[in-house]
């Protein structure tokens, strides 16, 4: 068993936030890219289904799946939070970052496949997503407010 870290998780759902997004992106290894439209466009043209927007009762179905999780984990859920077009979380766990990510992703996946309507798309999540070690209180802290408070002060999308 690993000792418990604690972690700030994005996805997002697929085909709103491409690599070469204005909005800046993340490359694995390389951390945050600026703007390439060209790159984007190319992702755009290579997408093999249409892009995936949540609506609020998605939305409220992935933080319910997420808590649900956690708890039969024995994972510390601080703050979950689903946009339209991505999900953010802090949680304390005793997996690896990418496999507690993952995790997530796939019981809110099962949710929208067994629903009585259930999605019927292919891709509902990006692969991957971004996980960060929250180091600290003070850092938790604000990532929690981020999570719960940011997103609306900065205007993003629901």
């Amino acid at each position: 068993m690993t000792d418990r870290c604690t972690y700030f998780i994005t996805w997002t759902t697929y085909g709103t936030w491409l690599p070469g997004d204005a909005r800046g992106w993340k490359k694995a290894g390389t951390g945050q890219r600026v703007p390439q439209p060209r790159l984007e466009e190319w992702c755009r043209e290579k997408m093999t289904g249409t892009p995936i927007t949540l609506n609020e009762i998605q939305r409220k179905k992935v933080e319910v799946v997420c808590r649900e999780h956690a708890e039969h984990r024995r994972w510390d859920l601080h703050a979950v939070s689903a946009r339209s077009n991505h999900v953010h979380l802090a949680v304390t766990a005793d997996k690896p970052a990418e496999e507690v990510r993952d995790q997530f992703k796939a019981n809110a996946t099962r949710v929208f496949k067994s629903e009585p309507f259930p999605l019927k798309c292919e891709k509902i999540w990006t692969r991957g997503g971004d996980t960060q070690i929250v180091d600290g209180e003070s850092a938790l802290e604000q990532v929690m407010v981020y999570i719960l408070e940011g997103q609306d002060r900065m205007g993003r999308e629901e």
